[in-house]
């Protein structure tokens, strides 16, 4: 039970500090809010996290993932695979193009798109693959990329919880086709709401320029049908304080993740996989808890140590995907996937966590033992 004296440990915390607010009240006394000056400049220094590729601001994430592929081309009668332990984000982008959603499975021990089932999920429709660097930990695109070169598919990588992360020294969002990320408050880095897209490619991103804005480069003269997903300037700025911060924070999220890894003990208590290779993040820091996961949350919540579990439901089980794979005849046998539904329980690891916040969610797992 938590203290009187402790306040319960948030599960995540975003940061809105003062730089934030003077960045935010400096733009808007400026004049010029909307796809200005704050844009180009944060556009420029988070090229320089992805490999200095393209960068592409828009206003969030889903927006990100949608019109990158829709800059690809991608659209009704194409398929796309995805895993569905992800946020419904993922499989969102690609219905509002048109184009249909097939899920693979994850890897037997992380949580990224399993390349076996992946390539055993092509068909003569399959247009790209859209990996999800889920958690802040990069899927495994040095299997993946084979694959889709093979068989000649797109890349899209879904990276919106994983700024900085890197596998093999490279940065996730400079592998596939384009990159995609989110800028959402709880992010690990935000800009109260927003997204970027990162290509290599400059046509692609002229493109994707020409689509968030209407189809239009130069105003009234549109080329192609577009639409409104502009990143206001107020949002930009607050990113560019954010940019300049996120490395930092991207260590202490390590190093607090270093400490829960050395320091949990409860057998039945997995703590999060780290493939060969990679830096992960820790957008989350997931375990796996063998048992009545929901008794755990609830001995965890009292003792003043907060958590969550994302995500609880499958893609391919909600509603929308569920009801017309139904009737369609279409199932997805994904175990790994069902398992990991059930399974996982995200702890505090956000940067604001102080020691005696770390001690105290240590206690509180290893109170859990091994009967659940």
């Amino acid at each position: 039970m938590t203290s009187i004296n402790e306040q319960p440990i948030p599960a995540a915390r975003p940061v809105i500090g003062e730089d934030e607010i003077e960045a935010a009240v400096r733009v808007l006394r400026s004049g010029r809010v909307v796809q200005g000056p704050e844009v180009a400049a944060f556009e420029e220094g988070f090229s320089r996290l992805v490999d200095g590729r393209h960068c592409v601001a828009v206003n969030s994430g889903t927006s990100a993932l949608q019109l990158l592929l829709l800059a690809l081309g991608i659209g009704p009668g194409d398929e796309v695979i995805v895993p569905s332990f992800s946020f419904a984000a993922s499989a969102n982008a690609v219905r509002l193009t048109g184009a249909d959603v097939v899920f693979a499975d994850i890897e037997p021990d992380g949580f990224g798109l399993d390349p076996a089932a992946v390539e055993a999920a092509i068909t003569p429709r399959t247009a790209a693959i859209m990996p999800v660097h889920l958690y802040g930990h990069p899927a495994a695109m040095d299997k993946l990329m084979p694959i889709a070169e093979k068989h000649r598919l797109a890349v899209v990588e879904d990276a919106c919880q994983a700024h900085a992360a890197a596998l093999n020294g490279r940065p996730v969002g400079a592998f596939g086709a384009g990159g995609t990320f989110s800028f959402y408050p709880t992010k690990n880095m935000h800009a109260l709401e927003g997204g970027m897209v990162t290509t290599a490619d400059a046509g692609l991103a002229r493109t994707l320029r020409l689509l968030r804005n209407q189809g239009m480069e130069q105003r009234y003269a549109n080329e192609i049908v577009g639409a409104n997903m502009r990143m206001t300037d107020v949002s930009a700025a607050i990113g560019r304080v954010q940019l300049a911060k996120v490395e930092e924070w991207t260590e202490q999220r390590r190093a607090n993740a270093a400490y829960l890894d050395a320091h949990i003990t409860a057998p039945a208590v997995t703590t999060p996989p780290v493939a060969e290779g990679a830096r992960h993040v820790y957008h989350q820091y997931t375990v796996r808890i063998r048992g009545d996961r929901d008794a755990a949350m609830a001995r965890l919540t009292e003792a003043g140590v907060g958590n969550a579990v994302y995500y609880p439901t499958p893609i391919h089980r909600l509603k929308p995907y569920w009801e017309p794979d139904q009737k369609a005849g279409r199932t997805w046998e994904l175990p790994r996937t069902e398992k990991a539904a059930a399974e996982v329980v995200s702890l505090p690891v956000h940067p604001s966590l102080t020691r005696n916040d770390l001690e105290r969610i240590v206690a509180a797992v290893n109170s859990l033992g091994e009967n659940l």
